[in-house]
């Protein structure tokens, strides 16, 4: 039959030809005008007709009647010939035409890619503007407001300053009134005192001359007094003198005592008298001292009266300058009120201004998130023809992930192994690596740098995970070297819940959106089964017998078969599968799993896994109100790690289990190389791994590999490797994935399909 060579060897044009069921009459071209054929269409019974058609005669011998058969059959068979001919040139010009179509929607997503990049550019470059207009705008509200403020603040204190001088002005005024009006009545009492003082002054004069006069009198008394004490004296004398001349002299001495006491009389009068006068003098002083305090207290209060009035002239001086003052504060009033007015205008206008300008940023904000929602919803678009391409392909997707620096890792070289290009269209997509000098770039679907949380990862994944849910048949293994994050990847750490890994969120996204479907009418069963293959033998991770998949001399207790049937699915005999309802369930399988997983310390991780790790969920949905059924599989597999052995210093057990490690990676690199190249045989048997995985890499699986690599530049060869063999398997295409519709039996076991 005519084909196409395609690496070396022919590939049939027809299903028909290769005994498929899939051509119908639909698939058949509508017409043949113009064709030796005509109408006529041909079956795959007239065909085999055809072919097995027997020459029949009546007569051997009869040449003619056979040559005549024979033209005949011949003329058939070219007739057929030409119908299968025409039919492979229609589905060539129909494979053409997909062809053409396929590469103008790349074409169109990457002029759309283009668009949407420029236009971004285009947009961060407006919002970068945009922003700084805005911080210069707020920049001068925020210094208007500051000096609105600062006049208000202002304003206030001088209206504050004025309503205190207003104050203090009425009040001064009230005191300049008192005082006044004191100052009149001090005036008035000052007159009085003046007219009391020159009354006492002329009063007093008087007093000085009746004083003057008194003293004379006085005066005179005395000198009186000493004149009858000198007659006294000189009268005793002469009584002394005339004791002998008492006789002739009694009768003088009669006269001179009456005399005598006339004068005693007249002395006592005078005595009186000068005590009346003296009483009077001390009585007159004693005025004299009340009315000169008295006059001296006025005269005090006549200057503090004084003082006062000149005080009054300052007050009214001060009051003069305070209005002056008042007047100046009144003026500059004004005037900060024309500025806050000018201020206000100005800021209004600016608010105005800022309005408008706020008014674009928010027009600018809505075509920034239309374009970004573009842009999202352009690059859903592109991932989702992208997904479909990789579907019609049938090539296994591969996701990129490089583990950060981790504390003990080796520091003598610090030169920068990875770097991760910044174009548009290769953006998150491709990586280079620097290895000898020599710069190797790679692109795969998903490239994650260091700094990628395990959500962000997840969601690359987690359409793929729904799958499974849809009734595929999902496969996700991590692949690389040991110590680049691969067990991190599938698991996580264990007691904390931001680091969980793909596999116990995938039963979370699983178990939530059974919940969502419940009112949708869809009913799941669930059932779990965890092996690994250790040494190329296969152990039971959930046996309640621990002791049975262990080695006993050398042989296992329990030998483990993997079955593939027509249907594309794997069943491994004995193994234990356990029905689960919830992902608490799960977890506690998971974590008994890790309990019994073989794992051992090397010079290149402490824990290293010793054994290839495959967790394997089957799902089966019945809606009770369309009676569809589905069934999916989900496969998580966490390989072990390849090393070397110059590095890893393995010894004893741990030498046999790294022979068996690189062995069956190996062995997967084998068939790898031959799905590639599309040999006709691909050594699957060569080891349990790939035996296992045979459904996943060369039948209608959804497969995603992660090859996980470490940023350490000694491990740079290895991560090379990795990276050759990660680019193998992108390139490999394994058939279009297939939902499975078919009814579940009773007696149905998990499947590694």
């Amino acid at each position: 039959m005519i084909g196409t060579p395609n690496n070396g060897r022919l590939r049939l044009a027809f299903s028909l030809v290769n005994g498929s069921q899939d051509l119908g009459p639909d698939s058949t071209p509508v017409s043949h005008a113009g064709s030796e054929c005509g109408a006529i269409e041909f079956t795959r019974e007239d065909v085999e007709a055809l072919v097995s058609e027997k020459m029949k005669s009546k007569n051997k011998f009869n040449y003619k009647e056979r040559c005549e058969n024979m033209m005949e059959y011949i003329k058939r068979l070219r007739l057929c010939i030409r119908w299968f001919q025409e039919l492979e040139g229609e589905y060539a010009f129909e494979q053409e035409k997909l062809r053409s179509a396929l590469e103008l929607t790349e074409r169109r997503c990457y002029e759309m890619e283009m668009a949407l990049k420029n236009k971004d550019e285009e947009m961060n470059l407006i919002i970068l503007e945009l922003r700084n207009s805005l911080a210069s705008l707020q920049e001068q509200l925020v210094k208007e407001e500051s000096e609105k403020k600062a006049a208000m603040d202002s304003l206030v204190k001088e209206k504050e300053a004025q309503d205190s001088i207003e104050r203090s002005k009425a009040s001064l005024s009230e005191e300049l009134d008192k005082v006044r009006a004191e100052l009149d009545s001090a005036n008035q009492r000052i007159a009085s005192i003046n007219d009391m003082y020159k009354l006492l002054q002329e009063y007093n004069s008087s007093l000085q001359i009746y004083n003057s006069k008194l003293q004379t009198d006085v005066t005179a008394a005395h000198e009186t007094i000493k004149r009858g004490e000198k007659e006294r004296l000189a009268a005793v004398e002469n009584l002394h003198n005339l004791r002998g001349e008492h006789k002739s002299l009694q009768d003088q001495l009669t006269s001179s005592i009456a005399s005598q006491d006339g004068v005693m009389k007249q002395k006592d009068a005078l005595l009186n008298e000068v005590a009346c006068l003296r009483m009077e003098l001390h009585q007159i002083k004693d005025d004299r001292d009340q009315y000169q305090q008295q006059a001296q207290s006025l005269a005090v209060e006549a200057s503090k009266y004084k003082e006062l009035a000149t005080n009054s002239s300052g007050l009214e001086e001060k009051c003069l300058s305070q209005g002056n003052q008042i007047q100046i504060l009144h003026d500059q009033l004004a005037v900060a009120e024309r500025k806050l007015q000018m201020s206000d205008t100005f800021a209004l206008e600016k608010r105005k201004e800022f309005e408008g300008q706020k008014e674009i940023i928010e027009e600018l904000h809505k075509c920034l998130e239309d374009a970004e929602f573009k842009l999202i919803e352009g690059e859903k678009l592109r991932k989702k023809l992208h997904n479909t391409i990789l579907e019609l392909k049938g090539n296994i997707r591969v996701f990129c992930r490089v583990r950060p620096q981790l504390a003990d890792d080796s520091s003598s070289n610090h030169g920068k192994v990875f770097s991760y290009p910044t174009v548009m269209e290769y953006l998150d997509r491709s990586i280079d690596m620097t290895h000898n000098g020599q710069k190797h770039s790679f692109i795969f679907d998903k490239v994650f740098m260091p700094d990628v949380s395990q959500e962000e990862v997840f969601v690359e994944i987690s359409q793929l995970v729904q799958s499974a849910l849809d009734g595929y048949k999902v496969c996700i293994f991590a692949y690389g070297q040991t110590g680049s994050g691969k067990t991190y990847t599938m698991m996580g750490k264990p007691g904390q819940p931001d680091e969980k890994g793909l596999i116990p969120r995938s039963l979370e996204q699983i178990f939530q959106t059974i919940q969502a479907l419940q009112h949708q009418g869809w009913r799941y069963e669930m059932q779990v089964s965890m092996l690994e293959i250790y040494n190329e033998t296969i152990r039971d991770l959930l046996s309640t017998n621990r002791d049975s998949s262990r080695f006993e001399n050398g042989v296992t207790g329990k030998q483990y078969m993997i079955k593939h049937d027509t249907n594309g699915n794997t069943q491994v005999s004995d193994l234990t599968i356990v029905d689960v309802q919830s992902s608490r369930e799960v977890s506690f399988l998971l974590d008994r799993a890790a309990q019994s997983r073989s794992v051992g310390r090397t010079q290149m991780n402490e824990q290293s896994s010793r054994s290839h790790f495959v967790f394997t969920m089957r799902i089966t949905g019945v809606n009770e109100s369309t009676e569809q059924q589905v069934q999916g599989v989900l496969n998580l597999i966490d390989l072990a790690g390849s090393e070397r052995l110059s590095k890893s210093g393995s010894t004893g057990d741990r030498l046999k289990e790294t022979q068996a490690i690189n062995k069956s990676l190996s062995s997967l690199a084998d068939v790898i190389f031959a799905l590639a190249k599309k040999e006709d045989h691909v050594p699957f048997r060569n080891s349990k791994l790939t035996y296992l995985l045979q459904p996943c890499l060369g039948g209608d699986s959804k497969t995603l590999m992660f090859v996980n690599l470490s940023p350490e530049p000694s491990s740079a060869g290895e991560s090379l490797c990795s990276l050759r063999f990660a680019a193998r398997v992108n390139a490999c295409e394994i058939g279009t994935p297939r939902r499975q519709l078919n009814i579940r039996t009773s007696n149905s076991r998990l499947s590694y399909g």
